[in-house]
């Protein structure tokens, strides 16, 4: 009597939950069902990617945002490193809720100076949505659109953006496509590529905001980083590229021996720091020669020794921009109710030069019909005991 009073309590239970058709949680805490709406008449979800070793990355076609990746720490236990919201609707509400958490960059990551782009001899004014300088395609860049799902496996995702001329003035019909792939080595491989019908510009790059630490209420400023760059390139007062590379060797920038965060983060002795309040600034990469970058070697890493959670980073791309989290001030609630303050994260953001289209010295961002933009970034994870 006792196992069929059990079954018919399972069977009950089982009934309940098909009928209130509500997701299961993923192993991140997340939530499926507050993904799941339409914005702008597209529809929107969150989408899970996992691999044999049990790594779990979340995914919303909102921005193509990386909302959550759980991978093992030293001791086998599974932590979140990426910052985040817990629903599609504060990624969307540019207005109340801007951020760039884990989103797909576009049209052009970065900054643009003035908001100025002079395409065969005409000028087009971009909005200026920073400190007097386009960032990020804008105010309503493709971190805020919604991308088309074109394919989705347990381990791979395809997002496209289709763009239309004047897309935050930015000018002709672009088609992007962002391929997310979780590796059974633990590595997050991303493809971008894209094609236009009029001459314009193009620098994608994720926007993932790493704490190792799997606990943001814990800063970054342990994390010790490693940059493959000999040179980086200097800012003024409005977070611009003065046109300079410097030598990082004798100051705060120099990474090519890795040391923690923390060492130089604060030292406002470099006015470049002190502009940007922190690191917030492009490194030129060894890795990017002759116009063509290797993939194949380690441009940069970051760990924790707290976790022993290390994630390296290979790219094709001529720079990298860091990010310490300078202007995260606690105003912001992320997942599972925490607060990002300042240096909660950091961001490895691989792309080209900020202000590449108005310093013809630099790797080219400008792209023409019959040509297809490509760019491919690798976070891999591992573990340091």
């Amino acid at each position: 009597m006792k196992n069929i009073l059990l079954l018919a309590s399972a069977l009950t239970l089982a009934t309940l939950t098909a009928c209130t058709n509500e997701p299961a949680q993923t192993l991140s805490g997340l939530n499926p069902a507050k993904f799941e709406t339409t914005i702008n008449e597209k529809p929107v979800k969150l989408y899970t990617l996992t691999n044999a070793a049990g790594m779990e990355v979340c995914i919303t076609n909102v921005g193509g945002r990386i909302v959550s990746i759980m991978v093992p720490d030293k001791d086998g236990k599974m932590q979140d490193v990426v910052l985040g919201y817990d629903n599609a609707a504060q990624y969307a509400d540019y207005e109340n809720s801007p951020s760039d958490f884990g989103a797909a960059i576009g049209r052009y990551a970065n900054r643009i100076k003035d908001g100025k782009l002079v395409i065969d001899g005409d000028t087009i004014q971009l909005p200026q949505n920073n400190v007097g300088h386009c960032l990020h395609g804008g105010p309503t860049g493709w971190q805020y659109q919604v991308y088309e799902v074109k394919e989705n496996t347990d381990s791979t995702l395809t997002l496209v953006m289709h763009s239309p001329d004047g897309d935050n003035n930015f000018p002709g019909n672009v088609e992007a496509t962002v391929v997310y792939k979780l590796t059974a080595d633990n590595a997050i491989d991303i493809t971008y590529s894209a094609t236009t019908d009029k001459k314009t510009v193009i620098n994608m790059t994720n926007h993932a905001y790493f704490n190792l630490n799997g606990d943001p209420t814990q800063n970054i400023e342990n994390h010790v980083l490693y940059i493959n760059a000999d040179n980086y390139t200097p800012s003024d007062s409005t977070f611009m590229t003065t046109g300079e590379i410097a030598p990082v060797k004798d100051t705060p920038m120099d990474f090519l021996t890795a040391h923690p965060v923390g060492d130089c983060v604060n030292n406002f002795d470099l006015v470049s720091i002190k502009n940007a309040n922190g690191y917030d600034h492009n490194w030129c990469l060894n890795t990017y020669a002759d116009g063509k970058g290797n993939d194949s070697i380690v441009a940069a890493s970051l760990m924790s020794p707290v976790t022993g959670i290390c994630v390296e980073v290979y790219t094709d791309e001529p720079g990298i921009q860091v990010y310490s989290g300078n202007f995260l001030d606690g105003t912001v609630t992320g997942k599972n109710g925490k607060v990002y303050k300042k240096h909660a994260a950091i961001c490895l953001e691989t792309q080209h030069y900020p202000d590449s289209p108005n310093k013809p010295q630099w790797p080219s961002a400008f792209l023409a019909p019959g040509e297809t933009y490509h760019s491919h970034c690798i976070y891999k994870f591992s573990v340091k005991k």
